[in-house]
């Protein structure tokens, strides 16, 4: 499995958890909690991913990035 940067954030406009992969260009998800947004962004990325292989398009490398808490 590709291990990619995943945000999740809260929109107050739609009422749910948005989790998006920033390196995978309209890679998002949403869900309830955040929990369901992680699970459906996994989701999606294979998706992204899988899609990727089938018409030949690069897939990014995952960058290295460091984690701030």
């Amino acid at each position: 499995m590709y291990k990619y940067q995943i945000i999740i954030h809260w929109s107050e406009t739609d009422r749910v958890f948005v989790a998006q992969v920033p390196e995978l260009p309209g890679c998002m998800a949403h869900g309830k909690t955040q929990e369901t947004a992680l699970t459906n962004i996994k989701e999606a990325m294979e998706l992204w991913i899988d899609t990727a292989k089938e018409f030949g398009d690069p897939i990014p490398e995952p960058q290295v990035s460091k984690i701030a808490i």
